[in-house]
């Protein structure tokens, strides 16, 4: 399925072969357009979806943003937000940058690029930036393959976006804990095997937890999920109605479109 996203090789301008090696790529039916490398870990579906999984709010952090795709998809999105993109990687967090002020003026003097490591945020004697319990949301879209079950990608900047210990996704979870407000709310998206320690992650940090299930086509097994939580709130979990993507022809489905071309919110029903 297409739905979304277009690519085209960038043209050669400074350095050739640096540029050659990327594609500019358009998403939300050409509303938002990404610098990304032709090789390694590349934005698409799973970034237009966590963005439009999650709630409007003003001040927004994207947590391990690659080249900003979440995080400005949001931004797209909801006008009044101000998003602040985090990425460990200095050739990401530069495009990141890149690709913030290629948009509209609007959009890019909202939209601010930190490099750092996702561990270190929100600590007294780390970063400054973002500060610790001001966002009011927090994008996460942290690396899927647990290496004690996924083959490795030989290519690192690919491995390092998609590999990490589903353990270890508590690392990630502590720091939107610290960068959030009371009441403030999470959006993440990952594998569903990954469900159980996300729950145990969660749990005493947030509550309020919703679970989507997104399906590639009917009657498919889902091969992603859409997470919401609150900080500090107690409530039980709740499953919500799955995203279906493609029709049994292999058309994109109308909520496909709706949100990977039109850019629109899921519904939160």
């Amino acid at each position: 399925m297409s739905v979304g996203t277009e690519a085209a090789p960038v043209a050669a301008s400074g350095d050739a072969a640096a540029e050659d090696a990327l594609t500019d790529d358009a998403f939300l039916g050409g509303r938002l357009h990404l610098l990304q490398p032709c090789r390694g870990h590349r934005a698409g579906h799973d970034a237009m979806l966590l963005a439009a999984s999650a709630p409007e709010a003003t001040q927004v952090v994207d947590l391990g943003a690659g080249v900003g795709a979440a995080g400005l998809a949001y931004g797209v999105r909801v006008p009044a937000a101000q998003v602040t993109l985090v990425e460990i990687v200095p050739e990401l967090a530069a495009l990141a940058l890149r690709n913030a002020a290629r948009q509209s003026p609007d959009l890019s003097e909202r939209v601010r690029v930190v490099e750092a490591d996702v561990a270190a945020l929100g600590r007294p004697s780390w970063p400054a930036e973002p500060p610790a319990r001001a966002a009011d949301l927090v994008l996460m879209n942290p690396p899927f393959n647990d290496p004690a079950r996924h083959r490795l990608s030989p290519h690192a900047g690919r491995a390092l976006a998609h590999a990490v210990a589903d353990a270890d996704v508590t690392i990630w979870l502590r720091a939107a804990e610290r960068l959030l407000l009371p009441g403030g709310r999470l959006a993440l998206i990952h594998r569903p095997e990954a469900v159980e320690a996300l729950l145990a992650g969660l749990k005493g940090r947030f509550g309020a937890v919703t679970i989507r299930p997104v399906h590639p086509a009917p009657g498919a097994p889902a091969h992603r999920l859409l997470i919401g939580a609150v900080k500090g709130r107690r409530t039980p979990p709740a499953f919500l109605p799955g995203l279906v993507l493609a029709e049994a022809d292999g058309r994109p489905s109308a909520a496909a479109e709706q949100v990977l071309r039109e850019g629109r919110a899921i519904s939160p029903d």
